[in-house]
């Protein structure tokens, strides 16, 4: 095992949730959250006069379900956390007279987001925040390459992303899918669950799930001794009892295994599967127990104050992509009041650089990997009505930061920027 890979310490197999939640380090405050720079910083010394940055947020409206649905995505999913995130950035600007602004962009079905973004860059916009798939993130950062602006990437996980198709432009600010399923091999490790049922959903957001997931078993030293492909339907959604969930039923009849983990990112039917097990074991991956970016549930770290700020602003309760969404809109403000600079050649260089940090409500402050340009952080390891851990987890160490023991490394990454 190359040496960039963590080891795990004897001693970090008997800590608490309490000795969790604190690896990531001492409790913080985000500056927009207290109002001024911390003081006798430069910024607090030697305020300039500044100009309107525009940030534009692209992301297509949830269609409201067709019945009920107790989980149905509001509208407002991803934006709403920007516009808390603009607020942030304009109360810290008056102490550098800075001031941003929001351009929302909500794309309607078949409305080509390349089209919009130019529309935009013509406008002089300069910095894109994409609540949009892997393609139209790519599309979108290679056609706005030539006009110098800034692209952040709130709603795409794919690895490609970070690796083979990396631009020197896009900045990634919600972890990869290496990233989440290294967080939960990580926890696994450390419970010694180490025997995996792999159970993967027919769609290509499924298999590249069950692919990181494979990778990280293998990084981490859980074995799969079982895998099968989900053939039963949307069974999370169906009403009623049927022949197919009897025989679904069965589906783990005769395995081995200490954990389930389920690749349904559609969420047709890995809900289902709790409680459904022929013997008693816990579920997790993209169901049952999920490594995620943000949770209701979590309050430490100054979190319950963005939750409650959140609510007051949106009426209802942040998800994780609200939270992406708000980071990257914080990325720009933040970057913008510590050069005093709104250029984005000057602020995509400061991004990379030791110097930026991102204060983020995970109890440190947050940075970027200059090798894929990926926002490091820690993540949250919750089950729907309780955070069960956070990764990284105690015992795991890297020679440059415990958070880079998440997700590819500088020597396994096939990024090259470009």
């Amino acid at each position: 095992m190359r040496s960039s890979v963590p080891l795990l310490f004897a001693a970090g197999l008997v800590t608490g949730l309490t000795a969790a939640l604190t690896v990531p380090g001492q409790a913080q405050e985000p500056k927009a959250a207290t109002g001024a720079p911390q003081p006798g910083s430069p910024v607090a010394e030697a305020p300039v006069p500044g100009s309107e940055t525009r940030i534009a947020v692209l992301y297509r409206p949830v269609p409201a379900p067709s019945s009920y649905d107790a989980e149905a995505d509001p509208e407002d999913l991803g934006v709403a956390g920007a516009r808390m995130a603009v607020k942030d950035n304009n109360t810290t600007g008056r102490f550098t007279k800075q001031t941003f602004a929001l351009d929302e962009v909500a794309l309607e079905e078949g409305q080509n987001p390349v089209e919009a973004a130019k529309a935009l860059a013509d406008k002089g916009v300069r910095f894109f925040v994409l609540a949009l798939p892997a393609a139209e993130v790519l599309a979108v950062s290679d056609a706005l390459k030539d006009t110098g602006a800034v692209v952040l990437n709130a709603g795409a996980p794919d690895d490609r992303l970070r690796g083979a198709d990396c631009r020197a432009n896009l900045f990634h600010v919600l972890p990869s899918r290496a990233m989440q399923t290294d967080a939960l091999a990580q926890y696994l490790t450390l419970m010694r669950w180490r025997k995996v049922f792999l159970i993967t959903g027919p769609t290509e957001r499924d298999k590249a799930y069950a692919d990181a997931m494979r990778n990280s078993a293998r990084k981490f030293g859980l074995k799969i001794t079982a895998e099968k492909p989900w053939t039963f339907g949307p069974l999370a959604k169906a009403r009623g009892d049927t022949p197919t969930r009897a025989e679904a039923m069965v589906f783990t009849r005769g395995l081995d295994y200490d954990m389930a983990v389920v690749a349904d990112e559609e969420g047709d039917w890995g809900d289902y599967v709790p409680f459904r097990t022929v013997d008693p074991r816990p579920v997790a991956g993209t169901q049952g127990l999920i490594a995620t970016t943000w949770h209701p549930t979590l309050e430490t770290w100054g979190a319950a104050q963005a939750q409650n700020r959140f609510r007051r602003l949106a009426g209802r309760l942040m998800r994780p992509l609200d939270y992406q969404v708000w980071a990257a809109v914080r990325t720009v403000g933040e970057a913008a009041t510590q050069t005093r600079s709104t250029d984005p050649a000057v602020l995509a260089a400061h991004l990379v650089k030791p110097e930026f940090s991102l204060p983020a409500y995970k109890g440190v402050s947050l940075t970027y990997r200059p090798w894929d340009h990926q926002l490091r952080q820690p993540i949250i390891v919750v089950q729907p009505k309780a955070m069960v851990s956070v990764a990284p987890e105690q015992g795991f160490i890297h020679q440059r930061t415990p958070l880079d023991t998440l997700g590819a490394d500088e020597p396994e990454t096939a990024c090259k920027l470009r």
